[in-house]
């Protein structure tokens, strides 16, 4: 991939470097995130090498885990120790709640200088908005809704990727009656909680996603469609191997590539990983929305933290500018599997999987089907996120009863609200 050393600050960004001289060109970052899987670690490389090519210098402070719930847990003990660090991967509500305690830092003149009001989606924009200054900047947008196949499984059960769940459970028997594995999952909360809100959205529909997983209305959280969300959960179940418990997503990833398994439920953070492996879209693995005709939207940004010294400020301003140039936006959302966050950048480069999910957000703006996801973050506060992931993870992994899990729901959000 070619090189960001090209890549041009704002002018604001330009006039301060040329005054600076006694530090680095770039700057200096510490930059706290979560990406350390295969496609992952390529696309956060290529935000690395670029900084660098600006003439900064990068500390790399990656932390395992792939829901960001470990990074959380140390970025919480690192701000108590008053010792942030420059940018940290964060999104969603959690921008604004470290926004309300003061933690962190806005690049509003770069912002103001680029005109990233033009060219990024207004719903995203917000969010990367405290008090109308930008405190992020964000790298991309994932879909959530993904569903990710073997042709090779499919073809031995003469099956295509289903487009319903009636159906998806037909292909799945059929499947397990061939000694194939349906579904490959790791049992992780956050990876139960995406194929929750997956299944609640093709149950129900964007208003009942929205209504039941965003603005937390107790009528659609206690209705019979969630309680059909839970028996679908409890299929989902049968549908797994032994194994899956604990399993990373990437590995489950690998399941479906290497042809150990016919499904996966993931974002298309998981095409970076069959890219990674040299696999083709539309030849050795497939690409299709789950059912629900509406888009599930995640986008991953940095946020900058309140940091003392020159050169971690100048750094801030230079990575929030290089994050947002159409050049870099392209080059690493070729290698994270994503779309670029800005609207003005060419998809022409990308893959089919990549330009389906453009035309597709495109039509779940103007038809009022985008929702933001709950599972990664983008919809509720993280202590209501968390009681999801609770009951849920609980349900898919004893006996209990979808009524049971219903009403452990509704008592578990109206204690957290």
């Amino acid at each position: 991939m070619r090189s960001a050393r090209g890549f041009l600050l704002s002018a604001g960004v330009a006039m301060m470097l040329a005054g600076t001289s006694h530090v680095h060109a770039g700057g200096t970052v510490e930059v706290l995130h979560w990406w350390t899987s295969g496609g992952e670690a390529r696309a956060v490389g290529e935000l690395k090498q670029s900084f660098e090519d600006q003439g900064g210098t990068w500390i790399d402070s990656p932390i395992a885990g792939g829901g960001g719930d470990a990074a959380m847990t140390a970025l919480r003990a690192r701000v108590v120790a008053g010792n942030p660090p420059t940018a940290v991967q964060l999104k969603g509500p959690g921008i604004q709640e470290w926004a309300v305690e003061g933690a962190v830092a806005d690049v509003e003149d770069v912002a103001a200088a680029e005109g990233w009001d033009d060219v990024l989606p207004p719903a995203l924009a917000e969010i990367m908005k405290f008090d109308g200054k930008y405190v992020a900047a964000p790298v991309n947008i994932h879909r959530v809704d993904w569903i990710w196949a073997n042709p090779e499984l499919l073809a031995q059960v003469d099956a295509d990727v289903p487009t319903s769940w009636d159906e998806f459970n037909t292909t799945a028997e059929k499947l397990m009656e061939a000694g194939i594995t349906p579904l490959a999952h790791g049992g992780q909360p956050w990876q139960d909680a995406t194929v929750f809100e997956v299944v609640a959205l093709g149950l129900g529909g964007a208003d009942f996603f929205r209504a039941a997983l965003v603005e937390l209305d107790m009528d659609a959280l206690n209705s019979d469609t969630m309680i059909q969300v839970f028996d679908q959960m409890r299929k989902m179940r049968s549908y797994v191997d032994p194994g899956f418990s604990g399993r990373d997503w990437n590995l489950a990833t690998s399941m479906v590539m290497n042809g150990e398994a016919a499904f996966q439920i993931m974002g298309d953070w998981a095409k970076g990983e069959f890219l990674a492996g040299g696999k083709v879209p539309g030849e050795d693995f497939l690409c299709a929305p789950a059912p629900g005709n509406a888009f599930i939207l995640n986008s991953d940004s940095f946020v900058m933290f309140n940091v003392r010294g020159d050169d971690r400020i100048e750094g801030q301003q230079v990575l929030a500018s290089l994050i947002m140039s159409p050049e870099f936006q392209e080059t690493f959302n070729l290698a994270k599997g994503s779309i670029p966050a800005r609207v003005d950048v060419s998809l022409d480069a990308f893959d089919i999987c990549a330009q389906r999910s453009h035309d597709d957000l495109t039509a779940a703006i103007a038809a009022d089907t985008l929702v933001p996801s709950m599972a990664h973050e983008m919809a509720v506060s993280r202590s209501v996120r968390g009681e999801f992931l609770d009951v849920v993870t609980e349900h898919f992994n004893s006996d209990m009863s979808s009524q049971e899990a219903v009403d452990r729901l509704v008592a578990a959000i109206q204690r957290a609200m």
